[in-house]
């Protein structure tokens, strides 16, 4: 799981040019391939919060050396990698939840 420091932004550009910036939520390996799990990017976390966001899961390919993110084509892999951040995601907050509560 990543850390609360700063958050890791990547300005990403969908097939119609636009360019969004997005929040990396949390990376993780499956069967040698590498996914990230990215929420749009909010400066203010209370909207962040209070917005309805979408979990973006997309995975890390490589053309000529250079490693590029796409997105996963096949529903399954997308259901199952999504389910898999959503619970590691949980489990993050339910910890921090708990950790503040000890304070």
């Amino acid at each position: 799981m990543l850390d609360n420091q700063s958050p890791e932004i990547f300005t990403l550009t969908d097939e119609d040019g636009n360019e969004q910036e997005f929040e990396l939520m949390d990376i993780m390996e499956e069967n040698g391939t590498i996914y990230y799990a990215l929420v749009p990017y909010l400066e203010d976390p209370e909207a962040m919060i209070q917005e309805d966001t979408e979990l973006v899961v997309l995975k890390v390919g490589e053309e000529n050396g250079e490693e590029f993110l796409s997105t996963i084509d096949d529903d399954d892999e997308y259901e199952r990698i999504g389910e898999m951040f959503i619970e590691r995601i949980n489990n993050m907050l339910e910890s921090e939840d708990e950790d503040d509560e000890e304070e």
